[in-house]
């Protein structure tokens, strides 16, 4: 059982052992908290190089996870990033007691607990059980720890708010969060090879757009009398840098988006997009078909997965869907001429959801996205309908449907990409359509932005976009949004617990 899960007295137990010792550990000299450490090697590399370091002089640090005293002999169990380590230590061969040093003694060891952090010092060697091991001669205390870690943490709601628990206790959880630094390192190492240029955009936006969503509403207190709007897309600014003479160009990192969560989606999370001068959509298809197979295979060594009652290869033939089609397959309505009482009958028909359905744009998309759950993929889904996707660039063939490419696996889109709109009449129009959505109450159709219209009007060249935020990391890990971010947000709370450990504390 979880420790801040106790009673309080138990809780408080724990604690004033604690206090004692590092009242203990002060009153013979030594400095609980010291900001110097030397270590010689990762526990890791000690490990997998046995051979090689037997017999040599190495320093580990770490946090004490396990701790055994017979007598003159001791045994610790020693974890740091990289992995585990037993530390042997025998009393004559281990430094006696100096304080000012931070070294401990054999006789000091009563003084540590699990949780502690210390700085250990030895000869490479196995015990006589075969276990690779550290002879300790020199052992240094680095951190006191005035809490034990549990031995178990399962509860999910704790787990989100001690994360720093958690990834303890749950040493996988930790590990998702470095493949997910390689899911954006990968991502950034292909755009970089690639010729792309990274260029960090404001957060801070006087008008928002770039995708259908309710922004953030802040002030400046500089610019009191104007509302800003923390970014929902990096797109228009990215476009702006198209404009201005990049070629390729891109910005990774976190964007809000005022809606509600779901096993998909967070109001704040991380995500990507670039821009690229003179290609097309079929340009950018294929850069990002590419572009997957390397950023999941480096991030996950295979382009294989099991992803719940799906099972997905990347490495073969991306199929092609057209989008009407689909709807026309699906449910006898065509897009592109049907009434919005004929949308919302087929809704209905399929037990899904129909007061929210403001206008034909949300609807055809709430007929897809019914589709779209059961597909397992890798499919290209094309030839959106325009009203749909107004920043993209109608299609020539078919001045019904825009050049945008998304790709569809396991049940999710997993980005989205199009032939920007160069084109300043067409798109100074399709946001006037935008702003008369938002008037008429589509809080999440786009704001009218005239200074993009303007940068259109100088020049902008055939461009194409594409944009996928750390969804596809939490889709091919496994997980949901909440569990694949370090510090999910969550409703501010501070238990009874915490407010009597700390009576003298406002909080």
């Amino acid at each position: 059982m979880l420790y801040y899960l106790l009673d309080m007295a138990t809780l408080q137990d724990y604690r004033n052992e604690r206090l004692r010792k590092l009242a203990e550990l002060k009153d013979k000299g030594f400095n609980p908290y010291p900001s110097t450490s030397h270590r010689t090697h990762v526990i890791r590399d000690v490990v997998e190089k046995f051979e090689e370091l037997e017999g040599q002089t190495v320093a580990v640090v770490g946090r004490i996870i396990g701790l055994r005293k017979f007598g003159k002999l001791a045994f610790i169990v020693l974890a740091d990033q990289s992995g585990q380590i037993q530390l042997f230590l025998h009393g004559p061969d281990v430094a006696g007691t100096d304080g000012p040093t931070g070294t401990l003694g054999i006789q000091d060891l009563n003084l540590l607990d699990t949780g502690d952090f210390v700085e250990a010092s030895g000869v490479v060697l196995k015990t006589k059980t075969g276990e690779k091991s550290v002879g300790v001669k020199a052992l240094r205390l680095l951190t006191k720890a005035l809490r034990p870690l549990p031995t178990e943490l399962t509860n999910k709601e704790e787990r989100f708010r001690r994360r720093y628990v958690d990834m303890n206790v749950n040493p996988d959880v930790r590990e998702r969060f470095v493949r997910r630094s390689k899911f954006w390192q990968a991502t950034r190492d292909y755009l970089n090879q690639n010729g792309f240029t990274e260029v960090n955009i404001p957060v801070l936006e006087h008008t928002t757009g770039g995708a259908d969503a309710n922004p953030f509403v802040t002030h400046m207190d500089a610019l009191s009398d104007q509302p800003f709007y923390l970014r929902i897309s990096h797109e228009l600014p990215l476009k702006r840098l198209i404009g201005a003479g990049f070629e390729r160009v891109y910005d990774l990192g976190p964007r809000f988006r005022n809606e509600n969560y779901s096993d998909e989606h967070l109001p704040e999370h991380i995500a990507m997009e670039w821009y690229a001068a003179y290609w097309n959509w079929r340009d950018g298809m294929k850069f990002m078909e590419d572009m997957y197979k390397y950023v999941l295979k480096e991030t996950f060594g295979t382009l294989q997965f099991k992803l719940g009652k799906f099972d997905i290869d990347l490495s073969k033939e991306w199929e092609e869907w057209d989008y009407a089609q689909v709807i026309k397959d699906r449910y006898g309505i065509d897009p592109f001429d049907c009434t919005i009482e004929q949308v919302k009958q087929a809704l209905k028909e399929h037990n899904l959801e129909v007061e929210k359905t403001e206008n034909l744009a949300r609807g055809i998309d709430k007929l897809w996205k019914n589709i779209r759950k059961d597909v397992a993929g890798p499919v290209w889904l094309i030839n959106t309908p325009k009203f749909v996707s107004p920043l993209s660039k109608t299609n020539p063939e078919d001045e019904h449907t825009v050049e945008r490419f998304q790709p569809v696996i396991a049940g999710s889109e997993l980005g989205n990409g199009f032939s920007e709109l160069n084109d300043p009449v067409d798109q100074l129009q399709r946001f006037v359509e935008q702003q008369d959505m938002r008037d008429a109450g589509d809080d999440e159709a786009m704001m009218l932005d005239i200074d993009y219209v303007e940068m259109l009007e100088y020049g902008m060249p055939p461009a194409c976009g594409w944009g996928y935020s750390e969804r596809v990391f939490w889709i091919f890990e496994g997980v949901t949004a909440r569990e694949g971010v370090p510090f999910p947000q969550l409703r501010h709370e501070i238990d009874e617990v915490t407010k009597q450990i700390y009576p003298d504390v406002k909080l």
